[in-house]
């Protein structure tokens, strides 16, 4: 099993920056793949950006140029460095790890980009 616990959400206004954490315990040797989702009010949850342990990044077409993934190995943490931030980024943002046995979501952590 492995845990993910998220930090650094919070209210922020249009064009700022937030950073977040997403911290893994547990057997995260095994961890293929993590992620980054969010979940806006009344919308469907939808990928934001994924590292995978061979080193490729991908990004969601509204969040590129904007956003970057990183991940620190020796603290197991995965961070979501967002940029100029717009309204329509607000939402619930949710780490994802995908392990060959099963794959663990975290709680969350709220963001709000107020206009």
């Amino acid at each position: 099993q492995v845990q993910l616990v998220e930090s650094g959400g919070g209210l922020v206004q249009a064009g700022g920056s937030l950073r977040l954490s997403c911290a893994a315990s547990g057997s995260i040797f095994s961890i293929n793949i993590m992620s980054w989702y969010r979940q806006a009010p009344g919308k469907q949850r939808e990928l934001v950006a994924t590292t995978t342990s061979a080193g490729t990044i991908n990004y969601a077409d509204s969040v590129k140029g904007r956003f970057t993934i990183s991940r620190d190995n020796a603290k197991n943490t995965v961070y979501l460095q967002m940029n100029n931030l717009k309204p329509e980024d607000t939402g619930v943002y949710y780490c994802y790890a995908v392990r060959s046995v099963g794959s663990s979501w975290g709680q969350g952590t709220q963001v709000t980009v107020s206009s």
